[in-house]
Order: structure tokens, then C-alpha cells, then sequence
């Protein structure tokens, strides 16, 4: 994913509220948000080329989601994919913390992860911070650490504190908040990229003509265990190629 919004412990019913933005070359393939057939319990979409994914959760209740970082002149050696990290949390057993404190970093480009259970949630990176238990709030990340200001992350961020007030949690208000288009002010941007790219990047929703907003992701956990999972994808023209939703509960088998 390139843009999170999310609410831990924040909703009178739902534990945890989050909405996603993934953007990615529009000629990567990928398998759209689904219940994988070698690992039933998942449900995720895939990485057609590397075989992780980015965003996935379990029915058990074991989530997780990993953002990149924005490093253009940086040139790391052959690395595992990140796409791996979310695959490894949750197809596993271990707690958030005792599975990022176990990383190492080394293996992957930079990337910061949010990892969950029914008990707690995780924020990691291997760039700057050390892995850490997040308190209940509402938080963004985006192409580096949690909650770094740029303005679409604060503008988002600030929208999912409005909702939340006016208790309009639902997957259309949420998917509509990263709908945004609008590009920050020229002033507000600092980035090595040409500006009319840089622009284009610093919008919530992303369209240029290789590179966008290939999906966008909604997932509620409410406190007795009842999860809705919903993703709307688009084409490279920014117009919805399709959607799914789930509906399932932790306690069941």
C-alpha cells in the first residue's frame, strides 16, 4: 500500500477502522482481493510476480499491511519481497511484536508494517524506528514513517477524525475519503521527482498514465469478532474495474 488511514480502538463498535491506497505500475499483475486456494484461512489479494501481497488478513482475525519507501537513488541489493512479510504474519502464530522484533531488516527494501491480532497492533520499519505497540488513536502512513506530515497523509487523516465523529464508518464513506485527487500545493511539496510527477504522487488518489491507485481497501474489525473486508480496484484511467466484499467472523471455524 502507498496511503493508510486507520483507527485503533477508536469506534464504539469496531476495534479497528482502516482504508488503503495501493498504488503500483498498472503492468504488474495482480490477483484481485480473494480467499487464497493454498491457504484458505487468508483472504488477501496477490502479487502475480513476486507472490505476496500487500494488504491481508486471516480468519482467525491475524492482519496485516505493509507500505514501501520512497528511496529513488537508493540502490539495495536483491531483496526478499515485501509482499512476504504480510504472507508471513499472517499465515503465522506468533504476537505482532514477537514477529517484528524477530525481522530482520536487512532482507527487504525499506518498508514499514502494521501488524494485528484480536489483542494488539503493531507498527515496524527498517528504516528508522524500533518496532512498537500502538495506543489507541487515529494514525497515517504512507512512504515512510508513521504519521510523517505530508499533506495528504494529514488531509486523509484529518477526514477519518471527521467520520469518526459523525460515526460514518462504512466502506463508501471510507473508500470516498481516498477518492482525493487533489494534489498538494507546489509550495508543500519536497520531492526529487520532476514536478508534474511529484504532484501527481502527492494526491491521496494517484493517475498518471503508467503508475496509480490500483485499489483501494477497507477493513473494519468490529469488538465481537465480526469482520468486513472490501476492496474497489480501477484501471489505469482511474475508473472502477471492480469490487468484492467480505463478510466473516473470527470465532468461527
Amino acid at each position: 500500500m502507498c496511503l493508510i488511514v486507520f483507527a485503533w480502538q477508536q469506534h464504539p463498535r469496531c476495534k479497528l477502522v482502516l482504508v488503503a491506497n495501493r498504488d503500483e505500475q498498472h503492468a504488474r499483475p495482480a490477483a484481485p482481493m480473494g480467499w487464497w486456494p493454498d491457504q484458505p484461512n487468508v483472504l488477501a489479494g496477490r502479487d502475480l510476480q513476486a507472490g505476496g501481497t500487500w494488504l491481508g488478513i486471516s480468519r482467525s482475525g491475524r492482519f496485516a499491511v505493509v507500505t514501501n519507501y520512497r528511496e529513488y537513488f537508493r540502490a539495495p541489493p536483491a531483496k526478499l519481497s515485501r509482499g512476504k512479510l504480510v504472507r508471513d504474519f499472517v499465515v503465522g502464530d506468533k504476537t505482532p511484536l514477537a514477529f517484528s522484533q524477530g525481522l530482520n531488516g536487512d532482507d527487504f527494501a525499506g518498508f514499514s508494517l502494521l501488524t494485528a491480532d484480536n489483542e494488539s497492533l503493531c507498527y515496524t520499519t527498517n528504516r528508522e524506528d524500533p518496532p512498537q505497540l500502538l495506543a489507541a488513536g487515529v494514525y497515517g502512513l504512507s512512504n515512510a514513517t508513521l504519521d510523517t506530515p505530508w499533506p495528504k497523509l494529514t488531509r486523509s487523516r484529518d477526514g477519518l477524525h471527521k467520520l469518526l465523529e459523525r460515526d460514518e464508518i462504512n466502506p463508501n464513506s471510507l473508500m470516498n475519503l481516498l477518492a482525493d485527487t487533489t494534489p498538494a500545493a507546489v509550495k508543500d511539496i519536497d520531492d526529487e521527482l520532476p514536478v508534474d510527477l511529484a504532484r501527481a504522487v502527492s494526491a491521496p488518489f494517484i493517475k498518471t498514465e503508467t503508475y496509480g491507485t490500483r485499489c483501494t481497501s477497507v477493513v473494519l474489525v468490529e469488538n465481537d469478532g465480526s469482520v468486513l473486508v472490501a476492496e474497489r480496484r480501477f484501471d489505469a484511467s482511474g475508473n472502477r474495474s471492480g469490487e468484492n466484499q467480505y463478510l466473516f467472523n473470527t470465532g468461527e471455524p
